[in-house]
């Protein structure tokens, strides 16, 4: 009998420090080489607002580390999937830059944001192997992309896989593409059942992009020439990132569809990286065209006008949600075709065509 790759429990953690647009209404925001802006910033705010579709955001409290967060949707998780977490096989924890406290400016991986998590959780198991994944902000799908291939080759039941980051800590006040980040975590139980009925994951997409992509996303200083420059933030090429996104994602969805037999019609949500509204629907409608199809109406949750993008969180975010009826207008039901869909640093693409 197959063996199929579900999810059986899925699990969020939303911070509730809200952070509304109006509140950088007062930050000084620069030029890359350290000039001023020629506009107000209501009016940056407002184009902002516009590009992206983001309101607000959510940020972490200032006693709470990435690893918290993933702790906190991974005990959701859990519950949610009802299973005993002495015989969870793996955890795979996907982030970007690991611990960053409120009150430093270094990143703390040692010991792995994925053991932190299983420690807390108190899992006596060695058998429950842990470990974090780099992968930019599709690394929470990657890791279900991992977890299918343990599954599938024996190796693994049940694995834990989280996506959690604390992107407002790595920020530069003085750019205005700040803006765009924010916190979150979320988790999934995926387990291997053994079923007549194809259904859970049913094929996958991946890639990298190095040769001229590599640095699109990348760490360096301040726009604030005052500031210390070995103190290091998250910085990006936005015009260029979109173009990437726009010409390759739609192609790496169109390559996990075409692995299955499920027809374009039959295809009744997209959950993608909640990284800009703009460029989502853009990628969304050239995914369907390539099938000559319009996309269909509210084919696509979104979650980012007030959660902001929270890298490898808003994936499995938007899923729980989505799942648990906290989206208006947006349902999914047994039977239902979905897929899952990021780019982000690497430059990293992937997808997975998934059967609930």
């Amino acid at each position: 009998m197959p063996i199929n790759t579900v999810i059986t429990g899925t699990g969020s953690y939303i911070p509730n420090v809200v952070k509304k647009n109006s509140d950088f209404l007062d930050n000084e925001f620069l030029n890359a080489d350290g000039t001023p802006f020629e506009y107000d910033n209501e009016t940056i705010i407002e184009k902002f607002k516009a590009i992206t579709g983001i309101e607000e955001r959510r940020y972490a409290k200032d006693d709470m580390t990435s690893s918290d967060l993933a702790y906190f949707a991974a005990v959701a998780a859990i519950e949610d999937a009802g299973v005993d977490k002495e015989k969870i096989d793996y955890i795979i924890l996907a982030h970007n830059f690991g611990d960053v406290r409120s009150t430093s400016i270094q990143t703390d991986i040692l010991p792995s944001l994925a053991s932190r998590v299983k420690h807390r959780l108190e899992i006596k198991n060695p058998s429950c192997v842990a470990y974090d994944i780099l992968f930019g902000c599709p690394g929470w799908i990657e890791g279900v992309v991992q977890a299918h291939a343990f599954i599938k080759a024996g190796i693994a039941k049940k694995i834990l896989v989280i996506g959690s980051e604390t992107l407002s800590r790595v920020v530069d006040a003085h750019d205005r593409d700040s803006m765009i980040y924010s916190d979150g975590a979320g988790a999934t139980i995926i387990e291997a059942k053994e079923e007549k009925i194809r259904r859970g994951v049913l094929s996958t997409a991946s890639r990298t992009d190095t040769y001229e992509e590599a640095y699109f996303l990348y760490f360096d200083k301040s726009f604030d020439k005052a500031e210390n420059p070995e103190v290091k933030y998250i910085k990006m090429h936005g015009r260029k990132i979109y173009e990437y996104g726009l010409n390759n994602v739609p192609t790496a969805m169109k390559e996990a569809l075409d692995k299955t037999t499920v027809d374009i019609h039959n295809l009744k949500k997209v959950f993608i990286h909640q990284a800009n509204e703009k460029m989502d629907e853009a990628i969304i409608k050239r995914f369907f065209r390539q099938y000559n199809v319009p996309a269909p109406d509210k084919v696509m949750p979104m979650s980012i006008h007030t959660l902001g993008n929270s890298s490898v969180a808003t994936v499995p975010t938007l899923y729980d949600l989505v799942l648990k009826n906290q989206l208006p207008d947006q349902k999914v039901a047994k039977n239902d075709v979905i897929l899952f869909a990021a780019v982000g640093a690497g430059m990293n693409i992937n997808a997975i065509v998934y059967k609930l």
